[in-house]
């Protein structure tokens, strides 16, 4: 096998999954970087980055831990052996081990977290509950602001005071006939504090503000890309074959269940709407038969129970972690076999039944 470059791994990495895709709250991409040159021969997988993970690491010579969950998510204001996430960052600097974290962007990305979810159910449809939008648009700005405007020395004065105005973009001026009348259409892309501005101007002018229209701008939504799954399913089945299929598909002997009011272990379940891990934001309000998540706060459960839809809750991690070994064999594919991919056998869920 040969190596590859930290900073050209964690590129393609990112090509896999745009860190853009990520919630506003997280903290994805590379949290630690080794002191460059560094190559990457073995790269760990994992869900959780613990301290056993972290040894594993070490033993196993990773030269990254790509894990699944930020292991730094609050800022450190300290690097010391004192507490577990401090001493992750203390190991994995000493050992040149580089960490890297996609969390939310896997689980937006068509062929991510919620989409490996989702075959737990059997044959279906699915499409996102919260989908993304595009990263990155033509237009910049927040609004579009047109006006028309006789070909007058005001019109001059209109637009060198509207040139002053901050946050303004795309300015454009093209001739037009209005009613027969030669004008001039302006169209500009602002901010919205400079809307407020560009109003206030042109409102000094009627016939000018009359004819001004307003327009938001707003980025196209990506197929199949977004929080969360709204499953449709090929054929309905009965709430206990469901409970079957998906403790077979993330292989667990046992899932926590709140029956829907009105609802039996035979009634019928066509609508699903599932997230990996704490599913209740992302799930709230919908319509659905079923939600499948991995947590949820007891009055969530209640309120969804109330509404007559069933709960399956299977423990955080343990809707996140089969996709490990998916994530390996598409990443192997992604980078072109260059480099050693291990999935980690010491990750686990920290909960158990006694």
């Amino acid at each position: 096998r040969s190596l590859m470059d930290l900073r050209e791994l964690v590129s393609a990495l990112n090509d896999f999954a745009s860190l853009s895709l990520a919630e506003s709250w997280d903290n994805v991409g590379l949290l630690v970087e080794p002191s460059p040159p560094h190559t990457v021969n073995t790269l760990l997988v994992t869900n959780d980055l613990t301290e056993e993970v972290m040894e594993e690491a070490v033993q196993k010579k990773a030269d990254l831990i790509l894990s699944y969950h930020p292991p730094i998510f609050t800022p450190l204001k300290r690097v010391t052996w004192k507490t577990w996430k401090e001493r992750l960052v203390v190991r994995a600097l000493e050992h040149r081990i580089g960490i890297y974290s996609p969390h939310t962007a896997y689980d937006a990305i068509p062929h991510g977290v919620n989409n490996w979810l989702t075959k737990g159910l059997g044959a279906c449809t699915s499409v996102p509950l919260h989908p993304s939008t595009a990263p990155s648009y033509p237009a910049e700005g927040t609004h579009r602001v047109e006006f028309c405007a006789d070909n007058t020395e005001h019109l001059d004065m209109v637009l060198s005071k509207i040139k002053d105005i901050q946050e303004i973009s795309c300015l454009t001026t093209f001739p037009a006939r209005v009613e027969g009348e030669e004008q001039t259409r302006v169209s500009l892309n602002c901010s919205q504090k400079a809307l407020l501005e560009v109003v206030a101007l042109l409102s000094q002018n009627s016939r000018l503000y009359h004819k001004t229209e307003i327009l938001l701008l707003q980025k196209p939504l990506l197929p199949h890309t977004g929080m969360g799954r709204l499953c449709v399913l090929s054929e309905p089945v009965s709430l206990s074959d469901i409970i079957e299929r998906i403790k077979s598909h993330l292989k667990l002997p046992h899932i926590r269940l709140a029956v829907g009011t009105g609802k039996t272990l035979e009634s019928p379940v066509k609508k699903a709407a599932l997230c990996a891990g704490s599913g209740s934001s992302v799930l709230k309000g919908m319509e659905a038969d079923l939600y499948l998540t991995g947590e949820m706060s007891h009055h969530d459960v209640l309120d969804a129970v109330a509404n007559g839809i069933s709960v399956i809750l299977c423990e955080h991690s343990n809707t996140e972690r089969g996709f490990l070994s998916e994530l390996r064999d598409m990443l192997a594919i992604h980078l072109q076999n260059k480099i050693n991919i291990i999935v980690s056998e010491k990750d686990r869920d920290p909960l158990q039944v006694a």
